[in-house]
């Protein structure tokens, strides 16, 4: 399977020590140079995680429709869209409403932080969302209050 991401979600699920979530599902997740520069440069939570062999770097090749995606998204995003078109990717997480629509309209299988803290929670993985839900907001996180509730109210928290 193949699966590429942009920065949050990783950011989102190392700021909880959780990146173990997305290895229950995968057993690779491809990001664009881009991404890898952002959480480096930025030493944002998993800046150390990024190196491990888990994640792997890929550069893009159409710079043009790169170009084109900048007019709506930030250099991440857009390179995420990008490559996950080259790689066929099977799944591509984006977490920015303005990044996910795109994707969507792009026709790629898009899915959100949020989906894989649900589906571990249905796995077993996990036994509650509520406490990574709140870990995530106190370290910048931003989750609307609507999003925070129908996600607990679907999970029965």
């Amino acid at each position: 399977m193949i699966v590429v991401s942009n920065a949050t979600p990783i950011i989102s699920l190392a700021s909880i020590g959780r990146i173990d979530i997305l290895r229950h599902f995968f057993d690779r997740v491809y990001i664009p140079q881009a991404v890898y520069d952002e959480i480096k440069s930025k030493k944002a939570f998993g800046y150390k995680e990024i190196d491990d062999v888990f994640f792997q770097v890929e550069r893009i090749r159409d710079e043009f429709a790169q170009n084109i995606l900048l007019n709506d998204l930030d250099l991440g995003e857009a390179q995420t869209i990008v490559l996950a078109k080259e790689m066929s990717a099977d799944i591509v997480l984006i977490d920015e409403t303005i990044g996910y629509n795109i994707a969507k309209s792009q026709e790629l299988n898009v899915k959100r932080t949020l989906s894989f803290l649900i589906a571990s929670k249905q796995k077993g993985y996990i036994d509650e969302i509520a406490p990574l839900l709140n870990e995530m907001i106190v370290r910048g996180r931003w989750i609307s209050r609507k999003v925070y509730n129908d996600v607990l109210r679907f999970c029965d928290e």
